[in-house]
């Protein structure tokens, strides 16, 4: 990463939730200091990252650009235990691993760790997952702070390289891999039936 990447990297809330359209935040710093991305595409940021970005930068600031989301207040991943059926789904999109369950089980969410970031709302095959505003009117980054951001950087470089060691340890043939997700796919719709049964 480039210095200049590595100062925007740095100026970043770190919640890896890929709202700015890359894959994660250093993606997204790449990407400015390439020259190839707005500054106001950080919705978790708002109008106080974009000035944060603009000044490292010395691009003029922008309003945040509403085709990556809203500013708005920090939230929580809440998971209905009751309607949870343990797909693991969401712990598999989880960017700091503040997911805790196993499959089959029960999951919850490790509060301190919830970055806030979204991404396991949308893979919840049962919907049991809900946000929850946890900042009141503070939006942006008077929603966050350093501290919580270098805690969600620090839990999602361990989370990558939890996940790339795996990957070298136990390397997963293509055809076993799909087959996994098929069986996968197999108990997910046997319990959203057995879930369907139960209302």
């Amino acid at each position: 990463m480039s210095p200049l990447a590595e100062r925007i990297h740095a100026a970043l809330p770190q919640t890896q939730c890929t709202r700015c359209g890359y894959p994660d935040c250093a993606g997204y710093a790449q990407a400015i200091a390439a020259g190839e991305a707005e500054i106001n595409q950080c919705p978790p940021g708002g109008a106080e990252g974009v000035s944060r970005l603009a000044a490292i930068t010395g691009r003029s600031p922008l309003p945040l650009n509403p085709v990556n989301g809203i500013e708005g207040p920090r939230t929580l991943a809440v998971i209905d235990e009751a309607w949870c059926i343990g797909c693991t789904l969401c712990l598999d999109a989880c960017p700091t691993d503040a997911i805790l369950g196993s499959n089959k089980l029960m999951h919850t969410v490790i509060e301190p760790y919830c970055s806030g970031c979204e991404l396991c709302v949308p893979v919840c095959p049962v919907d049991c997952i809900a946000l929850e505003n946890v900042t009141g009117q503070s939006t942006g980054w008077q929603a966050w702070s350093q501290d919580k951001a270098d805690e969600a950087l620090g839990r999602y470089t361990q989370r990558t390289a939890r996940l790339a060691r795996a990957k070298t340890e136990h390397p997963v043939v293509e055809d076993t891999a799909l087959a996994d997700a098929d069986k996968k796919r197999a108990v997910i719709e046997a319990a959203l039936a057995r879930a369907r049964a139960r209302s």
